[in-house]
């Protein structure tokens, strides 16, 4: 046990001072200011720091406790901590058909337009084509009610779930658990990534990867959490969820941090390999979460993102 422990620390350990002596800062564009988007001016002062302390957790909530589905017998348990975030990783906020503040977790990932968040299928699915945004923004970064690089206004039909997961539904379509959304700029015209730079999005790379820093917002908490640890291949075994996942142990993921990423060390910054999501929507428990992996469908989503394709949708 104690010299996982230490593994895992040295390895974090490493890559973090990797990424330091890269000296990682967010990416700034070098283009003339922009115009401003009114868009974001007005959904900025729509969420207040109130209503977004106020936003509960969106999307399927995580079940109740399982017997396949948790912390194995004498398993570490890496912890989190709560921390300030980093620029690229942050919270929707969006309001459901009630009215009621929803929230879950992104993070910026590369990509040509600068303007990509990938998170889970889960929270994204509402959205689809041409369904009402409903004041639906992400903040990058966000803490203590502040938005340090403003707000980022979701387009018009640029919520991007993969078909097969609106087909099969939440739970037979688990493997195919991810999504992206397309912004706009933020109030001061600025595109999404040019602020806050971005993650590389990677796919294909098995299941096994250490260290992984997994990073998600609680629903309701003042700041994000943090935890390094490790991922696995799980098997599910619950016939109603098919498929093999991604695993992960670390405490305190609770509801709210479904599409938070999974990150390791990547030239100049980090790379995604994937997002709390999946298998049972994440997890049933706070101490163990999963993730749908990242391949061919993932690679055929992004592409249709950044290209402008239709978004799919429910079967009519």
């Amino acid at each position: 046990m104690l010299l996982r422990i230490n593994v895992i620390r040295h390895a974090a350990a490493v890559a973090a001072a990797l990424l330091l002596g890269a000296g990682l800062t967010p990416t700034a564009s070098a283009a003339a200011p922009a115009a401003g988007n009114p868009a974001a001016d007005r959904l900025g002062a729509y969420w207040s720091a109130a209503r977004m302390a106020a936003a509960l957790p969106g999307g399927t909530e995580r079940g109740a406790p399982s017997a396949v589905d948790g912390p194995r017998p004498g398993e570490w348990i890496p912890p989190s901590r709560s921390f300030d975030g980093i620029p690229q990783a942050g919270t929707f906020f969006w309001t459901d058909a009630n009215g009621t503040g929803r929230t879950c977790s992104g993070s910026v990932v590369r990509s040509p337009g600068h303007d990509l968040v990938l998170s889970a299928g889960h929270c994204l699915k509402g959205y689809s084509g041409s369904s009402p945004k409903r004041h639906l923004g992400f903040v990058p970064r966000y803490h203590d009610g502040l938005k340090p690089f403003g707000i980022f206004p979701i387009k018009n039909n640029g919520v991007y779930v993969a078909q097969e997961y609106y087909d099969l539904g939440t739970h037979a379509g688990a493997a195919y658990d991810f999504g992206f959304a397309v912004t706009e700029p933020n109030g001061d015209g600025r595109r999404l990534e040019d602020v806050t730079g971005g993650v590389q999005l990677l796919s294909d790379t098995g299941y096994f990867h250490v260290p992984v820093r997994m990073i998600g917002y609680p629903g309701g908490a003042p700041k994000p959490l943090e935890c390094w640890s490790w991922t696995t291949r799980w098997a599910g075994d619950d016939p109603a969820e098919p498929g093999t996942f991604p695993r992960i142990a670390c405490d305190g993921f609770v509801g709210g941090t479904s599409g938070g990423p999974m990150l390791v060390p990547w030239p100049g910054g980090w790379a995604v390999v994937g997002v709390i999501g999946g298998y049972h929507t994440g997890g049933n428990t706070p101490q163990v979460s999963y993730s749908a992996y990242f391949g061919t469908a993932t690679r055929a989503l992004y592409r249709a993102a950044i290209t402008g394709a239709p978004p799919a949708g429910p079967a009519s």
